[in-house]
């Protein structure tokens, strides 16, 4: 039997939500909203960027067994703005200042400045995610062949 889930504080659901988005982000977009900020909030390092690697696990038809699936490298940083906030970044590959950008967000979404960064970086992220996904979809849907049956008059 595996482990009972725990079930997320509507604070944790929403941070996880970000943190998901800001994983997958575009580098550049990134970047580019981040530095729209105009003057970001001083802070101090409580992890350097540093690349590692993680094992990602996978299951057969979603609830099989789990098994591991290969590693994959990652980048990630924990920093604290002078205010006190905690940010940390994880994203997929070796790009040092994604995992940065990702952590200063992730500290400004816990702030006073929450509904700006909201607005500014994390709205334009999602709305790029959805574009992604929907031409994805419609690139998978043109490819799609409708099988069907026909009765016969026969028993």
């Amino acid at each position: 039997m595996g482990k009972p889930q725990r079930s997320l504080t509507p604070e944790q659901a929403a941070r996880q939500t970000w943190m998901g988005l800001l994983a997958k982000s575009d580098a550049a977009q990134l970047a580019g909203l981040v530095g729209a900020q105009g003057a970001l909030p001083a802070f101090d390092w409580l992890r350097r960027p540093e690349i590692g690697g993680v094992m990602v696990r996978g299951r057969m038809g979603g609830s099989g067994a789990p098994f591991n699936l290969g590693e994959m490298t990652v980048t990630r940083c924990s920093l604290r703005l002078a205010t006190g906030e905690v940010g940390h970044g994880y994203v997929q590959g070796r790009d040092k200042v994604q995992a940065e950008h990702a952590a200063l967000v992730d500290a400004l979404m816990q702030g006073p400045r929450a509904d700006e960064v909201r607005d500014t970086v994390l709205d334009p992220l999602e709305a790029a995610q959805t574009e992604i996904r929907t031409a994805r979809a419609a690139k998978a849907a043109a490819t799609k062949v409708d099988f069907f049956t026909m009765v016969r008059g026969e028993d």
